[in-house]
C-alpha cells in the first residue's frame, strides 16, 4: 500500500486518456523498438490525443526535437518539434539557469545538444582554451578522444559539469547492449574526480522540462523502463504507466523495489483507453476482478480466471503491500500461472 492508504497499482474508473491532461511519453520500448513501430502504438496514441495531449520525453541527445518528430511521423504518429522534450534541452536550462547569459559551455557532444545550448541563450565552444564556464556532456556516436580530452581539461579547471542522462548502456541495432552516455561520462569523471550534475531521466530536471514545456496540470508518465520512466515519474511526484512492450518482464516489476513501482499497468499503449480495475484488499488477500493474491508462507500464491493483467495487478498488489521488494522465489509459482 502506499503511504496515503491507497492499494498500489492503483484502479482509475475512467480510460487514462481522460484522467490525465498530458500523456509523457517514452520513445524506444514504449512508440518503437530499435526501427520498428510497436504493433498498434500509432492507432492507441490517435485515440488517446483525441481526450489527452501526447508529449515525448527521450533521454537521447543526440536528435535535434525536429527529428525525433520526423522520425515519429515516418512511423505513423504525427508529431512536430513542440511535441517532443528532450535531455538536450533539459541540460540546457539547467545551465541557463546557472550561467550569465551569453557564457561560453563546452559541448561534447553532438550538433543537438549545441543547438540546445545555443537556444537557451549560452555559447557553444569546442576548446578548453576558451574558458568555458560549463561543460554539457550528451551521447554522441560519433564522440572522440580529443573531444572528451577538451572537456576534462575544463572540468578541471573548474568548469561545472553537466551529463544529459547517465544511461550506462544503450539497445544496439540488434538490441545487444552498447555503451550509453553513462558509460561514456565516466572518463571524464575519472579523469578529474567530478561526479556530472545530470538532467535526463530519472533524474528530475528533464521531468520538469516536460511540464514547462506542455504545461501539463496532471501528467501520466508512460514508459517501459523501471529504472528511468518509472524511477523519474516517482521523483517527479508523478503517476505512471508501465507497458510491457519494451525491456521490463512481469517479474522484473513484482518484484520492483519501491520507486520502480508504477501507478498502472497495461500490456501496451492501449492502457491509455481503457478504465483500470481497483484491487481490493480483504485481510491479507488481494483481489482485482477474478485473481486474488495472498501470501502463504514466503510465497505468494494467486487463484482465479479471467484477464492475465488483473492477475497481475493483484499479486503486485501481494508483492507491493510494503516498502521492501520480494524476493523473485516468492512469485515465481504464481507468475507461471499467469502464463509468465
Amino acid at each position: 500500500m502506499t503511504n496515503d492508504g491507497v492499494i498500489h497499482p492503483y484502479g482509475s474508473d475512467r480510460p487514462l486518456a481522460e484522467a490525465y491532461d498530458v500523456a509523457l511519453l517514452d520513445l524506444d520500448g514504449v512508440v518503437y523498438v530499435g526501427h520498428r513501430p510497436v504493433a498498434g502504438a500509432a492507432e492507441a496514441l490517435a485515440k488517446a490525443r483525441a481526450s489527452m495531449r501526447a508529449a515525448f520525453v527521450t533521454n537521447n541527445a543526440s536528435r535535434t526535437p525536429a527529428g525525433v518528430a520526423e522520425l515519429l511521423t515516418g512511423m505513423g504518429v504525427p508529431a512536430v518539434p513542440e511535441d517532443v522534450v528532450t535531455s538536450s534541452q533539459a541540460a540546457a536550462r539547467l545551465l541557463a539557469e546557472r550561467l550569465p547569459a551569453g557564457a561560453p559551455v563546452l559541448v561534447v557532444g553532438s550538433t543537438a545538444l549545441r543547438h540546445a545550448v545555443l537556444a537557451g541563450g549560452l555559447r557553444p565552444v569546442s576548446l578548453a582554451s576558451e574558458r568555458p564556464l560549463a561543460v554539457v556532456q550528451g551521447f554522441d556516436p560519433l564522440l572522440g578522444y580529443g573531444l572528451i580530452a577538451e572537456g576534462a581539461q575544463a572540468v578541471r579547471a573548474g568548469a561545472l559539469f553537466v551529463a544529459s542522462n547517465g544511461d550506462l548502456t544503450i539497445p544496439g541495432g540488434g538490441g545487444e547492449p552498447r555503451p550509453g552516455n553513462g558509460s561514456l561520462t565516466r572518463v571524464i569523471q575519472t579523469a578529474t574526480g567530478v561526479e556530472p550534475i545530470v538532467t535526463g531521466k530519472p533524474e528530475t530536471p528533464l521531468h520538469r522540462e516536460s511540464i514547462l514545456r506542455t504545461g501539463a496540470q496532471r501528467p501520466l508518465v508512460v514508459g517501459d523502463r523501471l529504472d528511468t520512466d518509472i524511477e523519474g515519474a516517482y521523483n517527479g511526484g508523478a503517476d505512471s504507466l508501465l507497458v510491457f512492450t519494451g525491456v521490463t518482464d512481469p517479474l522484473t516489476a513484482v518484484t520492483a523495489p519501491q520507486e520502480h513501482r508504477p501507478t498502472y499497468l497495461a500490456e501496451d499503449l492501449n492502457g491509455l483507453l481503457v478504465a483500470h480495475p481497483e484491487v481490493r484488499r480483504e485481510g491479507d488477500r488481494y483481489t482485482c476482478q477474478g485473481w486474488t493474491a495472498g501470501w502463504s508462507g514466503t510465497e505468494i500464491g494467486l487463484d482465479g480466471d479471467g484477464d492475465h493483467f488483473d492477475g497481475l495487478r493483484a499479486l503486485c498488489a501481494a508483492a507491493w503491500r510494503d516498502d521492501t521488494a520480494v524476493a523473485e522465489t516468492a512469485v515465481r509459482t504464481a507468475l507461471s500461472r499467469l502464463g509468465w
